[in-house]
């Protein structure tokens, strides 16, 4: 028999506010913020105890993910437009120039900053931060770009 488990970010306040842009972007390409809440869904059968995973890591591991995004600027290291310094991070797109003090930005590894490479990097590091139980199949990660906008990513597992 398959459970799950589920985590709502807004209730459980695994949020942050950030800004992005998308450079090339009609609407997305000036600079912008969104306040945004991380979701996730564990699938699996119960362990000796009753469990699929523990709440309280899930919700302090994601909690973890979200600090350090939590009020800077997004930054896609990938994407052409980018130059980064060792003080300063530069776009310079669609005859705009952008400069961004290093410190106040948290570089990503995407081409570009979306609800679904957000939802992509938090699975991961989600992955890199716990080992996840034997009896966990799949896990989701959601990320609401504000109320009634979501991206998902899933990972099955074993």
């Amino acid at each position: 028999m398959a459970f799950s488990v589920e985590i709502d970010g807004w209730k459980t306040n695994i949020r942050f506010s950030s800004s992005h842009l998308l450079p090339g972007h009609k609407k997305c390409g000036f600079l912008h913020g969104h306040s945004y809440a991380i979701h996730s869904h564990v699938y699996g059968e119960k362990d000796e105890q009753g469990y699929v995973i523990d709440f309280s890591l899930l919700k302090s591991t994601l909690k973890e993910i979200a600090d350090p995004l939590d009020h800077r600027t997004l930054i896609p290291e990938k994407n052409e437009y980018v130059v980064v310094a060792e003080k300063e991070i530069r776009i310079n797109a669609e005859g705009k120039k952008y400069v961004f003090p290093r410190d106040d930005c948290v570089l990503l590894p995407f081409e570009s900053i979306t609800a679904e490479n957000l939802a992509l990097y938090i699975l991961e590091e989600l992955l890199k931060k716990i080992d996840l139980p034997k009896n966990v199949r799949k896990i989701e990660i959601g990320v609401d770009e504000g109320f009634g906008q979501s991206a998902m990513v899933e990972k099955i597992l074993g």
